[in-house]
């Protein structure tokens, strides 16, 4: 009973001081947490539960650790606010991945996504078609923000006195430099199809094809492999 009581007060006391930490350090949401807010506030959590439930650590020396790290992720995010330099090197910057409707692969590497990840968040935001996007960027949370193309932008059809046409869902038929059986089957379309059209493009193999897309209307897009970053696009 007395050891109940003891865990009961330590859980009390731990609420207190990291109500007081949350209230210092800011009120960011979970998704608008950076790596080094993630990597406080999991280490914070830790020991919050060790001191919480293991009575033979020093209640004290647990609660002096609690307010250092409070102390420390209060003065970075002072400091992050205050210095460009010192924002990129805890927070990050932000990564390009699409940059006028071509992806760039060494954003998805830097970022450790793939091409999977990054259609299934383009359809999450409402985009089935990379088409339709002009810049993909990962922010320093881990969302990705999305500009659509100004044709692709929100009107109202009534508006323009535009009648609904159906454009259907793209496939995949290449992804990172693979082909895609079973989507071509989908879309009714084989091998020798494909090979025939990318030729066309300029590609006798797969091997600079990140991702190509079929849509409907069966028009092909390709985005390649070897697509840098341009020089003037500029992130803090």
């Amino acid at each position: 009973m007395e050891d109940l009581l003891d865990i009961f007060l330590r859980t009390i006391i731990v609420l207190i001081i990291l109500f007081f930490i949350a209230k210092m350090v800011g009120k960011k949401q979970i998704s608008q947490l950076n790596l080094f807010d993630y990597i406080v506030g999991i280490t914070i959590g830790s020991i919050a539960a060790d001191i919480s439930l293991d009575l033979e650590k020093d209640l004290m020396a647990g609660l002096v650790s609690l307010f250092l790290y409070g102390i420390i992720a209060y003065l970075i995010s002072l400091l992050t606010m205050k210095s460009i330099k010192a924002r990129r090197f805890f927070t990050g910057v932000p990564t390009v991945l699409v940059e006028n409707s071509k992806i760039i692969e060494s954003g998805l590497k830097k970022t450790k996504i793939d091409i999977n990840e990054l259609l299934a968040e383009a359809r999450i935001a409402g985009y089935f078609d990379l088409d339709e996007i002009e810049y993909a960027i990962m922010e320093v949370n881990g969302n990705i923000s999305f500009l659509p193309k100004d044709r692709e932008k929100p009107i109202t059809k009534k508006d323009v006195n535009l009648k609904s046409v159906d454009t259907g869902l793209t496939a995949n038929v290449i992804i990172d430099g693979k082909y895609m059986k079973n989507n071509m089957k989908a879309i009714g379309k084989n091998k020798k199809w494909l090979d025939h059209e990318l030729k066309i493009l300029g590609y006798d193999n797969y091997d600079n094809i990140l991702l190509a897309t079929v849509d409907i209307n069966y028009k092909i897009l390709v985005y390649r492999k070897d697509v840098k970053p341009d020089k003037n696009t500029v992130l803090e």
